[in-house]
């Protein structure tokens, strides 16, 4: 299994439209056979702060996942027009 762990800062207003695409990636991933777990999260002391938690059986799920018409339009052209800043990080389960 891998983990992936990506957070968000958002510009400025543009935090119920970050929801909104997040929700519908909730939706789509949640059925693909590799994805075990993707939950979006807006921060409660900053809520510009979104954090994507996401466990996949092996990175070909997370290339799946990555390769989808619905990443392409909520990820690389929804949220990530939206954002000031993006961080990416992959974890194993000790």
């Amino acid at each position: 299994m891998i983990v992936l762990v990506v957070n968000y800062r958002m510009k400025p207003g543009t935090e119920e439209l970050a929801k909104e695409y997040i929700r519908k990636m909730q939706q789509n991933t949640r059925k693909e056979p590799g994805c075990r777990l993707y939950v979006g999260h807006q921060s409660l002391e900053d809520p510009l702060l979104f954090c994507f938690y996401e466990q996949y059986d092996d990175q070909a799920a997370l290339d799946a996942h990555r390769a989808s018409s619905y990443f392409a339009e909520y990820v690389t052209n929804g949220l990530t027009p939206l954002a000031e800043a993006r961080q990416a990080r992959l974890f194993e389960p000790v």
